[in-house]
């Protein structure tokens, strides 16, 4: 009897649970949630820090969120997203497609909502090894522990600020926050801001906040400058060198006077329920040991859906969830522990030596197609169509250089290698 527990409802968790459900090897799942509903970081609260029970909010989406890749590659390969005038969605239609996805699959109603995982330990079986999955039901206060033999890690991995080590931070004499806290820009009326970190929420939140801020600065060190033309009250500059008072020293050796330094700095890999026994390390946001950034190396019949970014986020957990399932029904075995260690550290080698630091070791961009390939061949199933990372390369270039309109193009995919704008913000 396989018995099979997922640990969140996010897309990845939803994801994996629509295809257990439905294999043939697996006799039992769990999915469970610690939140009241499905979608993980797509669900929008206006509530940060902790939650009515005590537990961080996991949610870092702020009001205005619209997606920054087009729906046309957000959807999974079975299930596009539902037809529509634009290609750039608000967060909340983002989730209404997952509850779409939910429902057809027969998943939400398999979800235990408001059940919080507190606890993962492997142990050993009569014919191999097993896991003992503690929980509480947060509704009513009970403690249990069951058994399996698999675990789907599906947390996600935008829950946990990276707070980064700026020389005079913590006395800064202005209010400091992280985007994840972030919900609606009033709270910067008439303020002079520090945005720190240029990815996908710095320059989004950065230009909103300059329409209520006194004067916005968005320090960042981007190798290719944006040229988009923001409004007059927002500046660029590298990154900061220390903090003094509330005054901010850059590494050009200009300094400026701000009332909020506004941390745009990314998330930390946070895994807080796994045993120090289940032999996974989080430094310096390298989660480690994975194979194929994916596999829990000594502990194989433990997988982290969603660990890699800057890819095509739920086509990508649809692969590593089919991948993963034909290693569990026999299709196609894992290698050796020891083979996969010489992947894994072998792949180390190869990203240091094109000049990826530890910091971005799960970040794909460029080799994403690579990745995606390597998976479905090992497993022998069907890999994305190229034009997805097409789309993505594209739509990423336009972001920076066009920020304000590049929401306004609409995608339109031709087949598997070929695609059109059909309506072009930049012209």
């Amino acid at each position: 009897m396989v018995r099979v527990c997922v640990i969140g409802a996010g897309a990845a968790g939803v994801c994996a649970a629509r295809h257990l459900l439905v294999e043939p090897c697996v006799d039992h799942v769990d999915i469970f949630e610690q939140a009241s509903q499905l979608g993980g970081t797509w669900v929008y609260t206006e509530k940060v820090g902790y939650d009515d029970f005590g537990l961080p909010i996991h949610s870092s989406m702020y009001k205005s969120l619209r997606t920054n890749l087009p729906k046309e590659i957000m959807g999974f390969p079975d299930f596009p997203v539902p037809e529509s005038e634009k290609s750039y969605l608000p967060a909340k239609e983002m989730l209404s497609f997952l509850q779409l996805y939910a429902d057809k699959h027969q998943v939400t109603d398999r979800i235990n909502f408001n059940h919080h995982v507190n606890l993962v330990i492997p142990k050993a079986g009569p014919s191999g090894e097993l896991w003992d999955v503690s929980f509480k039901n947060l509704l009513n206060g009970e403690s249990e522990t069951r058994e399996y033999d698999y675990v789907f890690v599906c947390n996600g991995h935008y829950n946990t600020p990276f707070i980064p080590n700026i020389p005079g931070l913590k006395e800064f004499q202005g209010d400091v926050m992280h985007s994840h806290d972030y919900r609606v820009p009033e709270i910067f009326s008439g303020k002079r801001v520090l945005v720190v970190g240029a990815g996908p929420s710095g320059m989004d939140i950065a230009l909103e906040v300059t329409n209520v801020a006194h004067k916005v600065i968005l320090s960042h060190h981007l190798k290719e400058q944006p040229r988009t033309v923001f409004p007059d009250n927002l500046t660029q500059k590298p990154d900061v060198k220390r903090l003094d008072g509330k005054k901010v020293h850059f590494a050009d050796e200009s300094e400026d006077e701000v009332d909020v330094v506004f941390l745009c700095t990314g998330y930390l890999y946070n895994f807080p329920f796994l045993h120090e026994s289940c032999n996974i390390s989080v430094e310096d946001n390298c989660v480690e040991p994975l194979y194929k950034h994916l596999v829990n190396i000594h502990h194989p019949t433990m997988c982290f859906i969603g660990v890699p970014y800057y890819v095509c986020a739920f086509s990508m957990f649809d692969l590593q969830v089919r991948y993963y399932i034909r290693s569990i029904n026999g299709t196609f075995s894992l290698p050796s522990t020891e083979e996969m260690i010489a992947h894994w550290e072998e792949e180390k080698k190869d990203r240091a030596s094109r000049g990826y630091t530890k910091r971005q070791a799960h970040m794909m961009g460029p080799d994403q197609e690579k990745y995606y390939a390597s998976l479905a061949t090992e497993a022998g199933t069907k890999s994305l169509p190229s034009v997805l990372t097409k789309i993505r390369e594209e739509s990423s270039i336009r972001f920076l250089h066009n920020l304000k309109h590049y929401r306004q193009d609409v995608y339109k995919i031709i087949d598997d290698n070929t695609y059109e704008i059909v309506n072009d913000a930049a012209r």
